[in-house]
């Protein structure tokens, strides 16, 4: 156990970069990419969220603001379990191909970010 977390420390220390998330592999495959865009139109833009900025019950995604953690794997967990207490409910087991859609879903709001 010691020899392990002593690896784990070196590599964290010779600035090893993090593994790639399922969304930034699914970001570079364009269909992927496209079905992302087709769920979140007909399930998230379609009633709550837009494409565009303005006035909505629900945040715009395409911007810098994150209200529940901006990395991928918040993203995918907000999506897959909904939020307490908002309108924001969960798709953990909604979508037709299950955690890829999700994964889907959060590669195509990176690739369509403003944030850069």
């Amino acid at each position: 156990m010691i020899r392990l977390l002593g690896l784990v420390w070196l590599s964290a220390s010779l600035g090893c970069p993090a593994p790639e998330s399922p969304a930034d592999v699914y970001a570079r495959d364009p269909a992927a990419i496209a079905r992302g865009r087709r769920l979140f139109v007909g399930t998230c833009g379609a009633y709550c969220h837009g494409l565009q900025p303005g006035h909505r019950d629900a945040p715009f995604l395409f911007d810098c603001e994150w209200k529940h953690g901006e990395r991928d794997e918040d993203i995918f967990r907000v999506i897959q379990e909904g939020v307490a207490e908002t309108r924001m409910p969960s798709f953990g087991d909604k979508m037709p191909e299950g955690d890829e859609d999700i994964w889907k879903l959060v590669a195509y709001l990176r690739t369509k970010s403003n944030c850069g």
